[in-house]
């Protein structure tokens, strides 16, 4: 085979078992752990995997030093989280894509997000992530939800990367997100200080990918009642609805996440304002 796999970890013992079944036809699985304290790397080393383990900081610095520094056996990398399993298709459709030289230096795949054994094919909020790639050609930008930057091209990998991220119930869901939000917020005010002030013209005619998005992104966050828009977008305009009761929940718990990033972007504001 000539792919690698690499799982990034925190107390994951609960997950990777399953992540790592669905990679057994990897000869190259490296672990890259936080610093776990339940049975995670035991699980890892028990299946045969290389385990890397650093303290983690922010998701773009602790990727980029993962990327840089493990020593993977095969050209190409496969990422996943360990509470993502890589279907039978995916995995047959890889091999192939890598088998057969290309200009490609990445490959999008389809993640499928479930709540409670529902695949929210509508509510979620986004489908696409690039997970193969060969690693000298990927970086990653933001402290947190990461921007992945390819210097190359892009194709798509046919096949789906199944997501459970309530796995680990409600309550670990909102904590883990209570974090995000605090480096989503700080990600905003770090942004504002890097970029030109907000034009609203930008959002659509700024050549720059990287500054339009900034615009967009600044777009959003002057609505007013943001989270009240983010579950209208997720429920209503992208036919969260037809999701049934997982949709509907879905949508609530990212309009609170939202509330939560509002609501510490103020807070920082707040403190910067009184030093």
């Amino acid at each position: 085979m000539s792919i690698s796999v690499l799982i990034l970890t925190k107390n994951e013992e609960l997950n990777l078992p399953g992540c790592l079944a669905s990679v057994n036809w990897c000869d190259d699985i490296h672990v890259y752990d936080s610093l776990s304290t339940d049975r995670t790397t035991f699980i890892a080393a028990t299946a045969g995997a290389l385990i890397t383990s650093r303290k983690f900081d922010n998701w773009s610095d602790h990727q980029n030093w993962g990327l840089r520094n493990i020593k993977f056996k095969y050209p190409w990398v496969f990422y996943i989280d360990a509470d993502e399993r890589m279907s039978p298709e995916l995995r047959d459709n890889i091999h192939a894509l890598t088998s057969d030289p290309s200009s490609f230096k990445a490959f999008k795949v389809q993640r499928r997000d479930f709540l409670n054994g529902t695949w929210l094919k509508h509510s979620q909020a986004s489908s696409f992530y690039i997970r193969l790639f060969r690693p000298e050609f990927i970086s990653y930008r933001r402290l947190v939800n990461p921007v992945t930057v390819v210097d190359g091209d892009v194709g798509m990998a046919p096949g789906y990367l199944n997501h459970f991220p309530f796995n680990r119930g409600l309550n670990y869901w909102i904590e883990r997100h209570n974090s995000y939000s605090s480096m989503e917020a700080q990600q905003i005010v770090n942004d504002r200080k890097d970029q030109a002030t907000f034009k609203i013209i930008s959002c659509f005619f700024e050549k720059d990918f990287h500054k339009r998005r900034f615009h967009q992104k600044e777009l959003f966050y002057k609505l007013p009642m943001r989270p009240i828009v983010k579950f209208l977008i997720l429920y209503i305009f992208r036919l969260g609805i037809l999701d049934g009761k997982a949709g509907l929940q879905y949508s609530a718990l990212q309009a609170i996440y939202e509330y939560f990033i509002s609501l510490k972007l103020s807070e920082i504001d707040r403190l910067n304002r009184a030093a």
